[in-house]
């Protein structure tokens, strides 16, 4: 099985629009497609309606926050890796992310390198978890076609 982590489709929220702007364009450097979104509404609109494999959130945010997309997202059933952009590096930051289900943690300004690689691991990830489901259910349906008869 291949891990195809190339051509990603990546949301980038933050009310920042140069910081939006220059990650957004990091990653289309790298063969990714970034969807930009400037507020937490209009994350969860573009999360809910299309498919996304990765979101890049910033924590600070007028309205809806960095926390409370992290939240909306898991009532909605979407399990998305989260990678949190923060100016904040600090415990509280960290703890609170991790307790809203974040994946990773970035802390602006953002490190290209630094970026490039945990998008990359959370594709991997992705990616991973996927093969694993599909072989989850290629053993449930085996498991059902071969049960004894009675």
């Amino acid at each position: 099985m291949t891990t195809t982590t190339k051509a990603a489709t990546i949301l980038v929220v933050d009310d920042d629009p140069d910081c939006r702007e220059i990650t957004a364009r990091l990653l289309e450097r790298e063969g990714h497609r970034a969807r930009r979104a400037a507020s937490g509404e209009e994350c969860m609109r573009i999360a809910l309606a299309e498919p996304i494999d990765v979101v890049l959130l910033d924590v600070m945010m007028p309205g809806m926050d960095g926390f409370a997309v992290c939240e909306a997202l898991r009532q909605a059933g979407k399990s998305l890796p989260v990678i949190l952009l923060t100016a904040r590096d600090d415990m509280d930051t960290r703890l609170e992310g991790m307790h809203h289900g974040v994946s990773e943690f970035l802390t602006k300004p953002i490190n290209r390198v630094e970026l490039l690689a945990r998008v990359r691991a959370q594709l991997h990830i992705r990616d991973l978890t996927r093969q694993l489901e599909t072989v989850e259910e290629n053993l449930q349906s085996g498991s059902r076609g071969t049960a004894p008869r009675s």
